[in-house]
């Protein structure tokens, strides 16, 4: 039994595992959202407020491994992109070491994609034949890693993220339309800085909160449900007029409309559904598998490896 804790931009998550012969057998899962990366993007530090938030969600997930699952041998705490652009970086990971105990390993974008490659297709299982794109919109960078018949071949960190293009283009609640125009334009050139070679018949698999909370709304379920999310389509037709119509509402506005899947992603969901609509056209791909598997699971897996 291990443990994995993912701190991101946008949320920090806890994975409880039993490693099998056959990979990860998922025993426990849970999500804070202290948004550690508010104002990184302009300010380029970690604010007082968001470490704290931060420190206090380890400190209840370290309860959780102490009262509930103190058979746990390992735990790995990893932080990504908004702890890899901030000044006070080595502060940050001292604080939590000080405060919980727990040694914070910062992943590189490249170690980034991998952890997600691995831990993306670890819960899917039949995914992995041919070209597969694996998307990870995170809060401050997204990540995509080609893989080939199971193998990591390429992958690249690009500096967008639904906190991170929020905060830059739509800052109006509704947005303007043409604060829209201009994420969709920045997506594009972003995705267009870097070249995959890849065969026809790609497919893709979407993991985070953006595809998850999507693939909630779509199933009509109002709890994170790995179960019945991981494997579901998302179609891209259906995707364009979601965003039609989700941009017309405010942040209020859309947690009325799914209150516990959007609660702490209201305000940032629009701009994690421009990123995947943007990667999808630009691939021209109609449909992105998704997969509830993320950083924590590659990490964990990772770990395993070393062992």
């Amino acid at each position: 039994m291990k443990a994995a804790i993912d701190i991101g931009t946008n949320t920090v998550l806890l994975l409880v595992a039993e490693i099998t012969e056959t990979g990860l057998k998922v025993v426990h899962e849970e999500q804070r959202m202290p948004r550690l990366g508010k104002g990184v993007d302009l300010n380029k530090t970690l604010s007082i407020n968001s470490i704290h938030r931060v420190v206090s969600s380890i400190k209840e997930y370290k309860n959780i491994l102490e009262t509930q699952y103190n058979d746990v041998s390992e735990i790995v705490v990893t932080a990504t992109s908004a702890v890899r652009d901030a000044s006070n970086k080595n502060e940050f990971i001292s604080t939590i070491k000080k405060e919980t105990g727990f040694d914070v390993q910062l992943l590189s974008g490249a170690e980034e994609a991998q952890c997600t490659f691995e831990g993306a297709m670890s819960v899917l299982g039949n995914e992995s034949e041919g070209d597969v794109f694996v998307l990870d919109i995170g809060g401050g960078s997204t990540e995509i890693a080609l893989g080939r018949n199971g193998e990591l071949i390429d992958s690249y960190s690009f500096d967008m993220g639904c906190v991170r293009f929020t905060e830059r283009f739509l800052v109006e609640d509704p947005p303007y339309q043409e604060q829209i125009r201009e994420c969709r334009d920045a997506v594009e050139s972003m995705l267009g800085s870097k070249k995959f070679k890849f065969k026809k018949n790609v497919k893709a698999i979407g993991v985070a909160g953006t595809l998850t909370s999507l693939a909630a709304i779509d199933l009509q379920i109002d709890e994170y449900d790995p179960e019945h999310m991981n494997g579901h389509l998302i179609v891209s037709e259906k995707l364009r007029k979601g965003i039609e119509i989700f941009s017309l509402h405010t942040h209020e506005q859309l947690l009325e409309l799914s209150p516990k899947v959007l609660k702490g992603r209201e305000d940032i969901f629009l701009a994690g559904l421009l990123i995947l609509e943007g990667f999808l056209n630009y691939f021209d791909l109609k449909e992105i598998i998704v997969s509830t598997g993320g950083i924590r699971h590659g990490a964990l897996l990772d770990s395993v490896k070393k062992s």
